[in-house]
């Protein structure tokens, strides 16, 4: 176990850091008494962030009816949560290195993970979250399977078996990866949540997203779960197998209704998630 752990925490550190602004702004919002002046001026300080966000901001995306020209207008607009998890998701999706192409289908990944990061939120806003709690919903879904890049790029050989294995009906990705590495995505990427000091709601959603049912649960992970096999079972992207679990009775008890009842509620899915790749395009952009 020991050098499973050791090989796991060398691979995490291989990964790119959060640039310094992202850091200093994930602090803020964890401070209780942050002002937005306070997150504005810390982000201001990287003109390079200030107009991806700037961008995403007034895309179709958010839908505003006027453009926003200043960080400080944004923050107005948005709130301290979005502002923070629009930073957050821009830099997660710009730390990842260019060469993972080589290695996994980014494209097919990141659908994945953006029709995964829709759901889960539009799940939470039918449970009653705000909208700017509502982002908290969406970075979870969108950084997930964010322990697969780390395996792909830095264990790739048994990260291939373990894929070549989940290829088969009736195999789960991450129950292939224990066999084949000692840890799942969701294992290293809770050691990556940890490097990039992510939120520890985030930090949770990354590591039990594939144990709802059996000892975690809570509103947003049982969103992200349920998210999860409603996008796998719709076939956005590529999640890595083709098993789609079965909604813990809890979970169904949470939405009073099955799986099929909640696909059958989210009819603007296919659009909310095109409006999302945006965040894919302008993370991945120089």
């Amino acid at each position: 176990m020991k050098d499973i752990n050791t090989k796991l925490m060398k691979a995490v550190e291989q990964m790119p850091a959060f640039p310094k602004s992202v850091h200093q702004v994930l602090k803020l919002a964890g401070d209780i008494s942050c002002s937005q002046k306070d997150l504005v001026e810390v982000i201001k300080k990287d003109p390079v962030f200030t107009l991806k966000i700037l961008r995403l901001v007034n895309s179709a995306y958010f839908g505003l009816s006027r453009d926003i020209t200043s960080i400080n207008h944004a923050s107005v607009y948005l709130g301290l949560n979005t502002l923070k998890n629009v930073a957050l998701g821009l830099a997660a999706v710009g730390a990842i290195p260019k060469s993972t192409a080589d290695r996994m289908d980014m494209g097919g990944f990141w659908l994945h993970s953006l029709a995964t990061a829709t759901t889960t939120q539009m799940l939470g806003l039918k449970l009653g979250v705000s909208r700017d709690d509502s982002t908290d919903y969406f970075a979870a879904g969108l950084l997930h399977d964010i322990g697969k890049i780390v395996f792909a790029l830095y264990m790739p050989d048994e990260y291939e078996a373990a894929s070549a294995m989940a290829s088969k009906p009736g195999v789960a990705l991450h129950e292939c990866e224990l066999e084949v590495l000692g840890a799942t995505h969701a294992d290293i990427g809770a050691l990556l949540a940890e490097k990039w000091n992510l939120p520890i709601n985030l930090h949770d959603a990354i590591a039990y997203h594939h144990s709802v049912g059996v000892g975690h649960s809570s509103q947003l992970l049982d969103c992200l779960f349920s998210a999860n096999q409603i996008v796998k079972k719709l076939s956005f992207g590529v999640a890595g197998d083709f098993e789609i679990a079965p909604l813990p009775q809890s979970v169904q008890d949470r939405f009073s209704m099955d799986i099929d009842g909640m696909i059958a509620s989210l009819s603007s899915l296919d659009e909310e998630v095109d409006r999302a790749r945006v965040f894919i395009k302008l993370g991945e952009a120089e």
